[in-house]
């Protein structure tokens, strides 16, 4: 689990949700762009995780991919959540690539991996949860106009 060290806001935020079949990326940030929590948890997680992050959190909306598998997703979590959630469906076109690249933002090489051109580095773990984080960016800078 990735959680920041900070206290929770006490403005509400956003959940980022990349659905997948077997694996799904989870995030929570702030309005202000401030990342609260990402993680990968496996599929069959991602409604009881999505409810616990709710009661740590003042979520205020959901944001998730519109690709795959995101209709049954988005049915899925509008029957199964306790407390319904507006859920939005943003564009995910590209956001695998544009995470591989964020990655070595958030986590750079160390020692020889460093020197080796970004193309041939192996990230060494599944990145869904990068996927989450820039899905709450793009409907920020949609909702917002806020741009890096």
């Amino acid at each position: 689990m990735h959680t920041s060290s900070i206290d929770p806001p006490d403005q509400p935020v956003i959940l980022g949700f990349d659905p997948g079949r077997q694996k799904c990326g989870i995030a929570v940030m702030g309005v202000d762009r401030r990342l609260l929590y990402h993680q990968v948890i496996p599929a069959s997680d991602a409604i009881p995780t999505i409810q616990t992050l709710r009661q740590q959190y003042p979520i205020s909306i959901l944001v998730m991919g519109d690709q795959t598998s995101a209709k049954e997703w988005k049915q899925k979590i509008t029957s199964e959540l306790v407390d319904p959630l507006r859920i939005v469906l943003v564009d995910e076109r590209y956001s695998t690539l544009e995470a591989r690249d964020r990655y070595w933002q958030m986590y750079p090489p160390q020692g020889l991996r460093r020197l080796f051109p970004k193309v041939i580095r192996n990230i060494p773990r599944p990145i869904d949860d990068i996927v989450a984080i820039l899905l709450i960016e793009r409907y920020l800078e949609r909702l917002l106009g806020i741009r890096d």
